[in-house]
């Protein structure tokens, strides 16, 4: 008895429609897969026999996403499935595409192109599930394992190695061993990937379940030629009270205790990446890495440009990791002063990653730290609570309030505005017009 699985709707009348017309049509993929797993999937893909143009023939509306390798996305209403025809791909000439595709009518080798058995699996409602590479029993068993040969998987698209790492974070399986070793053998066409689609897996494996599975990508030479900024911590020692890690493997711990955002697990991974660089040693043999935030702030930019990050990550990553190591204390007048100089935005995630680091760290003074973070917490909600001044935008004296009180246009303004700014900091309830104007020995010309 065929094993039947919950399909929606719209993919069910796709495929009802195909059949209807006298054509096979499946469900296909990481679907499937999905499914299998009790996970909601993020698309529906349908494979089929029909060609494209007979695929267009059946449906009244649809668009040629991808005609050329067979792919034509069906509309119904507002939503678009793609349907692709089985197909075998060509000779692959530059380790990322097929330099040609050729369709086919058998289910069979359309499955066999695909990369892992766990995403080779095929299911209609009539025929049930097609599993020709045993991708079921390696989802029962937790296993990310290529179709076929792993070296000539990988060496097709050399994106399947990030893809068997991230797909072992997201679910928590382990990579079997053979398609470990060829991962090892492979990686260095990991350098004809783009690095935009090296980012997208990158982030994909950092905030999912298991971002500790970025130490496969460490072990099998991975890293080394993608991000090896990350082989250096891992073997940096760090012989201090504060550690019982090596740089890498604290940063490894970090990532699980904080929570699953890009910008701060991003912030987490490269919080301690200038280490290295700054690493000293004192009289008593202890390590020491002193300016590592600075160092480490400008790799950080140097890195998430380099892996094509938009402008907006970058600056919120590069603050985090800036910041990371300042140790303000739960005193309202420091913590005023943090969130300016970081950004009322960014104060909450700059107490997750300081919660996250201290956690990774040995117990060494641990638990004080941590009851320190929880006291500027509650002073933080107290901050936000009454409103108290911590930016430009909450002073109560504008630009232009100081051009109507007569300083002359151009730097001045800027300068007399920071200097109220600094003092507000420190004293929130002189943060009202007529105070600040008459210190600075302004006349509010506004009130005359």
């Amino acid at each position: 008895m065929s094993i039947r699985i919950s399909i929606p709707d719209k993919v069910s009348f796709i495929i009802s429609k195909l059949e209807g017309a006298g054509y096979e049509a499946f469900a296909v993929g990481g679907c499937v897969r999905d499914t299998l797993l009790n996970r909601t999937p993020g698309d529906w893909d349908i494979t089929t026999n029909a060609s494209p143009n007979q695929v267009k023939e059946v449906f009244e509306r649809t668009i040629d996403t991808g005609i050329e390798h067979g792919t034509v996305t069906v509309m119904l209403d507002k939503e678009g499935f793609e349907v692709t025809t089985y197909r075998i791909d060509g000779e692959y000439e530059d380790g990322r595409h097929p330099k040609s595709v050729e369709f086919t009518n058998n289910l069979i080798e359309d499955l066999k192109r695909r990369d892992f058995t766990i995403n080779a699996m095929a299911y209609n409602e009539r025929v049930g599930i097609v599993d020709a590479f045993s991708g079921r029993e390696d989802l029962e068993h937790g296993i990310i394992r290529c179709v076929g040969c792993a070296t000539e998987r990988f060496s097709e698209d050399a994106l399947r190695i990030l893809r068997a790492i991230r797909f072992s974070a997201q679910l928590g399986f382990e990579i079997e061993e053979e398609t470990k070793k060829a991962i090892s053998i492979i990686a260095p066409n990991l350098l004809k990937v783009s690095k935009e689609r090296i980012q997208v897996e990158l982030v994909k494996l950092l905030v999912s379940p298991h971002p500790e599975k970025l130490l496969i990508g460490y072990e099998t030479g991975v890293t080394k030629l993608i991000f090896p900024e990350f082989d250096n911590i891992m073997k940096q020692q760090q012989n201090n009270p504060y550690h019982c890690y090596t740089v890498g493997m604290h940063t490894i711990e970090m990532l699980k205790y904080i929570k699953p955002t890009k910008v701060l697990r991003l912030a987490a991974l490269l919080h301690d990446i200038g280490k290295p660089l700054v690493h000293s040693i004192n009289e008593q043999g202890m390590d020491y890495f002193y300016g590592h935030d600075t160092v480490g702030s400008k790799m950080a930019k140097t890195i998430l440009k380099g892996l094509r990050f938009d402008n907006d990550t970058i600056d919120k990553v590069t603050k985090l990791v800036l910041y990371h190591s300042y140790h303000f204390q739960a005193d309202k007048k420091n913590i005023r002063k943090i969130i300016n100089q970081i950004g009322d935005d960014l104060f909450p995630d700059l107490l997750e990653l300081v919660t996250a680091d201290t956690k990774a760290k040995s117990s060494y003074q641990q638990k004080e730290r941590l009851e320190e973070i929880e006291k500027i917490k509650v002073l933080y909600k107290e901050i936000k609570d009454a409103g108290e001044c911590v930016s430009l935008k909450q002073l109560a004296v504008t630009g232009k309030d100081l051009l109507d009180a007569g300083v002359s246009q151009g730097k001045q303004v800027g300068i007399m505005l920071n200097e109220m700014l600094q003092f507000v900091l420190e004293y929130p309830e002189e943060n009202k017009k007529e105070l600040l104007l008459k210190k600075w020995q302004l006349k509010d010309k506004t009130n005359i």
